[in-house]
């Protein structure tokens, strides 16, 4: 591919494409390849003028190179990326506004007035129909305000004033579906599946096979914990189902053989062997859309009140119109009356403005699952932390295995620990996955069924032998395993200064396998940031020892800390909290931190964990950095301050326009104009970022 340098400066590149006309396609093709190619921190192609902004971590000539060699016929692009790109969209509503607004010029310019009288007439009549309906529906609303307006403006012959109130009407209700679909649909395609490898059963045989491989008919194996990658019919197993993501149930869902289960819903127990109905979670993206548009919960309390707020107005400002007629008798100042009103501003500004905001998070990888949350997430003072793979690197790594056995080599046992660990990814587990990886041991299934103890580990069983692996807490506490009397010299002097999982055969322990889970580098100045925006008492909670769990809050600064605790404790603390007047948020990326997840007034979920904890998360941060939280808790700020800004502007400009229309000072054409013109502006305004 063939390209020139326009502009660039240290980590950050401007190139022009030198190509034709950039499709669609080809602009969304090129942005999926950078932004999944290593070094690539953030990219974004411009389909218009064929240019691309890169920013990067890596060496200057490995982006150019990276650039320079793609191919367009050479990129498999998921069909869900293509199908749901925003590009279409945004070009359909750019091209709208800009006809619409050189049509209004060329008809002033060009059209006979007698001929423009008659087209606002015809443009009126829906209008002043859906008045009408408000009237036979006994409702006051906004609708009623327009068409009396614009109605009135006729009778008059005031053909000029009815046409420029449509005509801002009609461009603010533009903005608003234009930036309420692009907000609703960056969101949901944030929300949508993103799957990379499923276990397939292939002749009576597990296999890990790529997800966009899967047909109609196939047969997938879902463990505990696993998203259900397809829609389609259980034919065997057992298990409990939370369907939240889709119908919003708080209770999990009991399914077994025959019943049906549905694409991006979450297995919180057992197994399901399921045979595929739609492919490529057919159906997902369009559900999610139809829950964001339609449930209330979604709603800021913001919004809410702007919304009742704005119908509770119309009744005024149609008595005000009224009373003012009474008074002076003058028809000119009763209309300045009516053609100003509250609520046409407060329904488009407040919408516009949480949506820019979740969009706007968005950019930053930061998916917000409704506007609610961001204002709860600006008025929070208590944020929990888990520790591993939160507050520690998300992808801990193996450091050794330590076997204490004379019947299993090292590669052995990590075989065996992959082998069983890779049903459940955690971070933990991956890092055991990834370290048999980095050896090249692969292994055929041969244990029997997999049992995941939430929070403790894993149970199985090879050649008829009990197998387990989990922490110290199930291995030796709980299952009362033990090492053998010569092995324990060795035992004792495992390295102190990493996570262990130990795994035990028939109650033996033999082997200790050591994770090394080093400290984000963000992690002690986010914890500092927080603290200077707001957050009153920072928390980090762990499964892990007292001592790791002490040597870590030390070194990030956090207020309390809390050791060796399990799921339900967490969750208990959360609740705590929340009892004493907290409002409270839990940042985990396990399935051990679901049930806190739920419990808190937020949950906050680490995309890299446990599918479970995205899926009931109400916010997801997709980058590998807690500095995302602190630019998270910036746009809610910022959002809740401009939302504010916003109803002062509103009633500030509004309130004049009435007074000087009663007063005479200004005709109700210009009072029209103003007002619908300083909505529009207001709205516009609510377009542009928060931060």
């Amino acid at each position: 591919m063939k390209f020139v340098i326009k502009h660039e400066i240290k980590g950050r590149i401007r190139v022009h494409l030198m190509q034709g006309k950039m499709t669609y396609e080809q602009a969304d093709t090129l942005e999926y390849y950078l932004s999944n190619s290593d070094g690539v921190r953030r990219v974004k192609v411009y389909d218009v003028t064929g240019d691309v902004v890169l920013e990067y971590t890596v060496d200057r000539e490995d982006i150019l190179l990276l650039i320079k060699t793609m191919e367009y016929n050479k990129i498999s692009l998921p069909k869900a990326a293509l199908e749901n790109s925003g590009r279409e969209l945004n070009a359909y509503y750019k091209d709208l506004m800009i006809t619409k607004i050189t049509m209004r010029c060329l008809r002033k310019l060009f059209i006979p007035i007698y001929i423009r009288k008659i087209v606002t007439v015809i443009k009126a009549i829906p209008r002043i129909y859906r008045g009408i309906q408000c009237i036979s529906q006994v409702k006051i609303e906004v609708p009623l305000l327009d068409a009396i307006a614009i109605g009135v403006s006729i009778a008059r012959k005031d053909f000029k004033t009815a046409s420029s109130i449509m005509f801002l009407l009609g461009i603010g209700e533009t903005l608003e579906e234009w930036t309420h679909k692009k907000s609703v649909g960056d969101l949901a395609r944030s929300m949508s599946l993103n799957i990379g490898n499923v276990w397939a059963l292939q002749n009576d045989k597990k296999v890990l096979v790529p997800y966009d491989t899967v047909k109609e008919n196939d047969i997938v194996v879902v463990n505990i914990g696993n998203i259900v990658p397809f829609d389609g019919e259980v034919i065997d197993g057992d298990a409990m189902v939370n369907q939240a993501s889709l119908t919003g149930e708080g209770v999990p869902v009991h399914k077994m053989k025959n019943s049906y289960v549905y694409a991006g819903t979450v297995l919180e127990e057992g197994e399901l062997t399921i045979r595929i109905c739609k492919s490529g979670g057919k159906g997902r993206y369009d559900t999610i859309i139809s829950m964001i548009e339609n449930t209330e919960k979604m709603k800021s309390k913001a919004e809410s009140k702007a919304e009742h707020l704005a119908d509770k107005l119309v009744p005024y400002s149609l008595a005000g119109t009224v009373l003012t007629w009474l008074i002076t008798r003058n028809t000119t100042k009763a209309l300045s009356v009516l053609m100003v009103d509250f609520s046409c501003a407060l329904k488009l500004a407040m919408p516009i403005t949480v949506l820019s905001a979740i969009r706007e998070a968005g950019e930053h990888n930061i998916t917000v699952k409704g506007g609610k949350f961001l204002e709860v997430m600006a008025e929070a003072d208590t944020i929990v932390f888990d520790k591993t793979g939160t507050l520690t690197k998300s992808k801990p790594s193996l450091r050794e295995v330590i076997s204490y056995t004379d019947d299993y080599s090292e590669d052995e046992l990590l075989r065996i620990a992959a082998c069983l660990e890779e049903h459940f990814p955690h971070s933990m587990a991956n890092a055991v996955v990834e370290g048999a990886n980095i050896k090249g041991l692969e292994h055929d299934e041969m244990h029997s069924k997999v049992d995941y103890v939430v929070a403790h580990g894993i149970v199985s069983h090879i050649d008829g032998k009990r197998v387990l692996i989990g922490s110290h807490h199930f291995v030796v506490e709980d299952e009362k395993c033990s090492v053998s009397s010569e092995y324990r010299p060795k035992y004792d002097k495992r390295p102190l200064d990493c996570s262990h999982l130990y795994m035990a055969i028939d109650g033996i322990i033999i082997a200790v396998l050591c994770i090394e889970d080093p400290l984000r580098e963000e992690a002690a100045y986010v914890i500092s940031q927080l603290h200077e925006s707001g957050f009153e008492k920072i928390v980090m909670m762990t499964g892990d020892s007292r001592r790791t769990a002490e040597v870590i809050a030390k070194k990030i600064g956090v207020d309390e800390w809390h050791a060796e605790v399990l799921p339900d404790e967490k969750a208990s603390y959360v609740m705590d909290q929340k009892r004493n007047g907290r409002k409270v948020i839990m940042v985990g990326d396990g399935i051990n931190d679901s049930p806190a997840l739920s419990s808190a007034d937020i949950g906050i979920a680490i995309s890299d964990g446990a599918a479970i904890a995205r899926e009931i998360a109400d916010i997801t941060i997709t980058a590998d950095n807690l500095q995302e939280l602190v630019k998270l808790r910036t746009i809610s700020v910022k959002m809740m301050q401009k939302i504010k800004k916003n109803y002062r502007e509103i009633v500030g400009i509004n309130s004049s326009l009435i007074g000087l229309g009663v007063l005479g000072v200004i005709t109700p054409t210009t009072s029209s104009l103003i007002h619908n013109a300083s909505t529009v502006a207001i709205g516009v305004s609510g377009l542009r970022n928060v931060d």
